[in-house]
């Protein structure tokens, strides 16, 4: 990649403020030998709930394991209904899939892109189990809308926070709002590591005793299994990253919060470009900047080829891969997540991108649009 060139994110700037404490830190490690269950994963999993204000964080392998086990912890069984947008990265209907529930797609407000808590109330039956609000961008979803719904059907809500980690909703923190949430450590996320990891967050004592069972085998005894589980657990060398970028994540997301309000002034006024917004009561991590454009492939293409790191976050909504083909549900099913994908582009936004890259980023965008 060119100098000139401005990536979508930039990982390489986030490992330099951390290198040398992330390289003490894997020293420790393997000068202990402790690359499995060693206690900076302990220490990681204390100090993450402290800081969400939750009881348990219980790391796992990855953010789709941690929405498969937070559902199947929280009493979600085969042949039960989990609804879910129809707008989200595929995981999350993988991970109902995996445990043989069934996926029930729905549509997502035009404004924010999230959930809609009209089109679950019409989804529920009597099969529902879960209901999965997905906190899309780094926004959070409307979960005490969606609280009612829950206890009028015995559902659970378990969030997918896998792109909130630091957002809030009227001052609580997305991955509590729930019986249970997963969330994913992937390294492009607001809290990323140096590759795959995620974890449980949950308040109920007993689902997270279930976690640390499920993730372990079914065992919660050596060579004693309890039940059919799976081998899913964060392992040390990550936990030393995560607990590095940890102590950075609040100001992090505030360089984040700080970039998206340049956008919105770079961009302001500019015909054929609709901003995202804030919803009331969110305070936003921006793990994306998205707008919304016509002939979007176009704009997208010019700005790739000006070495601006556009991309798209989902250019196909879940019922329209081939996947989930099987459920039947054609193109025109759900409007808003359809038209939206259409539209979308994601801006390069990190914490340390720079005046003059979102300068030269808005600029290409007027540009493309014009």
């Amino acid at each position: 990649m060119s100098i000139n060139n401005i990536p979508l994110v930039d990982l390489g700037a986030q490992q330099l403020e951390i290198d040398e404490e992330v390289m003490v830190g894997l020293k420790q490690v393997f000068a202990t030998t402790s690359f499995i269950g060693g206690p900076q994963v302990g220490q990681f999993e204390t100090d993450y709930a402290d800081y969400l204000g939750v009881k348990h964080c219980i790391g796992v392998g990855n953010g789709t394991d941690a929405l498969e086990l937070a559902l199947r912890a929280s009493g979600v069984e085969a042949g039960g209904e989990v609804i879910l947008p129809a707008n989200t990265f595929i995981a999350t209907a993988e991970a109902v899939c995996r445990i043989g529930a069934v996926p029930v797609l729905v549509d997502v407000d035009p404004q924010y892109l999230l959930i809609d808590p009209e089109r679950v109330r019409e989804a529920v039956t009597e099969r529902t189990q879960a209901i999965i609000p997905v906190h899309l961008f780094g926004q959070t979803a409307f979960v005490e809308q969606l609280e009612p719904i829950a206890r009028e059907c015995g559902a659970v809500i378990v969030e997918d926070a896998a792109q909130s980690q630091g957002a809030t909703r009227f001052g609580r923190a997305a991955g509590t709002l729930g019986r249970a949430a997963g969330t994913s450590f992937y390294p492009g996320k607001n809290l990323g590591a140096a590759g795959d990891a995620g974890a449980v967050l949950t308040g109920d004592d007993d689902v997270a005793a279930r976690v640390r069972l499920l993730s372990a085998h079914g065992s919660a005894q050596k060579y004693r299994h309890d039940a059919v589980g799976m081998n899913s657990r964060l392992d040390t060398v990550q936990a030393v990253v995560l607990n590095a970028k940890l102590g950075r994540l609040e100001r992090w997301n505030e360089r984040r919060r700080n970039a998206a309000a340049r956008y919105n002034e770079l961009l302001s006024g500019i015909r054929g470009i609709e901003l995202p917004r804030s919803a009331p009561g969110n305070i936003d991590v921006w793990h994306l900047y998205v707008i919304r454009v016509e002939d979007r492939d176009h704009v997208l293409a010019e700005l790739n080829a000006a070495g601006i790191g556009a991309g798209i976050h989902y250019p196909t909504p879940v019922h329209l891969t081939d996947a989930f083909a099987r459920l039947g549900q054609g193109r025109g099913t759900f409007a808003v997540a359809e038209e939206s994908a259409a539209r979308i582009l994601s801006l390069p936004l990190y914490p340390h991108i720079t005046v003059e890259q979102q300068q030269r980023a808005a600029e290409a965008v007027a540009g493309a649009v014009t």
